[in-house]
């Protein structure tokens, strides 16, 4: 049966089959947002009892504080934002960027960006050597606009520095109501930092753009691994089988992850039932985990596939670069991905905030760790500021060329 055929018959399946079991875990960035995350969901806390230690020194430093202090505002720390910053300083001991408290207001944001629309200045970021670092700047959104690249640094928020900054605080001081601004201090590529002007608007995350090329190369830009992806790059697989093309580039530059239940599903597409797809790294404190295709597999041998991606693929979109890529079926073309592989899993300590723990690290079905690594292409190619300028893509012309050519 030939690739048309054979989507076909996968196409009458009941659509829910094809999601079977997803959405429970998050590979998903704070879009100013955020960081590329990856989140299961739905996990309890241990019921085994904590080291103990000895408390007496935290409560007489808060009997002390409240001795002692003296505002220099008229601002009144309540008790519960005493607790919230002891909560914060407790994860912030472990060392790790990702492993933060979330009190109500950054709760509600992280909550509302991984649903998929929110206001801000359409962006990602992640904490890269200690540094506020760009992961991508999202399609048609004021950063998008405003030439803000994967890579850029951000040194200041309206003049406040981000040294130090947690993403999610980071993330509250950018974000703010419509049609406000917000200046950011950039620094790019080493050069003198410089400052861009960002008017806030409604967010709402794209998810898939297709093309047919005159050259018979079928593209499907893939902008996030969302609740709607499924759904969406399905569609896409649709107009390819009607296409009657049998080149396929999968572009994935610029996105910053989404939920790894659908990087499992849309990596499904294209390999057996039961190839892994990514091994969930617990390090000594549990076994390993292996999630594996559901086997849709419309495509056998009969598919020719490229995956792009550069800096800003990162998280969800490394997981299904580097498993296809591992299977060998896509040769990747661009630049080396961001590389954020780790583990987070949410606790909710009250009703309105949580805890975002890394319990592990993800790993590429040969073994490659994604947060040590990063995904590296097969094919590298620059992105130039004069390809820029003239509006040239030399990644997509070489993954054509290479399609066509098969070199």
């Amino acid at each position: 049966m030939d690739i048309r055929g054979k989507l076909s018959k996968v196409f009458q399946l009941d659509s829910v089959t094809l999601a079977v079991g997803a959405f429970c875990f998050l590979a998903v960035g704070f879009f100013i947002g955020a960081r590329g995350i990856d989140v299961p969901f739905g996990f309890q806390a241990s019921n085994e009892a904590p080291q103990q230690a000895d408390m007496e020194s935290f409560y007489k430093a808060w009997e002390i504080l409240d001795a002692n202090f003296a505002p220099a505002t008229t601002t009144v720390t309540t008790k519960e934002e005493k607790v919230w910053g002891a909560i914060s300083g407790l994860a912030a001991s472990y060392g790790d960027p990702y492993t933060v408290f979330l009190p109500p207001q950054e709760k509600e944001i992280f909550e509302s960006e991984v649903q998929g629309n929110f206001g801000g200045v359409g962006m990602e970021v992640d904490i890269k050597n200690g540094i506020l670092t760009v992961v991508a700047p999202l399609k048609d959104t004021p950063a998008f606009r405003a030439g803000i690249k994967s890579g850029d640094l951000v040194l200041e928020v309206d003049g406040v520095s981000t040294n130090g900054l947690r993403v999610e605080e980071a993330v509250g001081k950018i974000r703010g109501a419509e049609g406000t601004d917000v200046v950011l201090k950039i620094s790019r590529d080493g050069g003198a930092p410089f400052e861009v002007t960002l008017t806030r608007e409604q967010i709402n995350l794209p998810t898939v753009d297709t093309e047919l090329r005159q050259d018979g190369v079928f593209v499907i830009k893939l902008y996030s691994f969302n609740a709607n992806a499924p759904e969406k790059f399905r569609d896409a697989l649709r107009e390819f089988a009607n296409s009657g093309t049998d080149k396929m580039i999968v572009d994935v530059r610029g996105n910053p992850g989404g939920y790894l239940e659908v990087a499992v599903d849309l990596a499904s597409w294209y390999l057996p039932v039961g190839k892994p797809i990514v091994i969930q790294d617990f390090s000594s404190r549990a076994p390993q985990e292996t999630f594996r295709s559901r086997g849709y597999d419309v495509f056998n041998d009969q598919l020719k596939l490229v995956v792009l991606m550069d800096e800003g693929s990162a998280s969800a979109a490394e997981i299904f670069a580097g498993a296809l890529h591992d299977h060998g079926e896509a040769t990747l073309i661009g630049k080396k991905t961001f590389g954020k592989g780790s583990v987070q899993q949410v606790f909710d300590v009250t009703s309105d905030s949580s805890l975002k723990i890394t319990i592990a690290r993800w790993l590429t079905p040969n073994g490659v760790s994604i947060s040590h690594e990063g995904i590296q292409p097969d094919i590298e190619v620059e992105i130039t500021k004069e390809d820029i300028d003239a509006k040239r893509d030399p990644q997509t012309e070489r993954a054509a060329e290479f399609l066509t050519t098969g070199k």
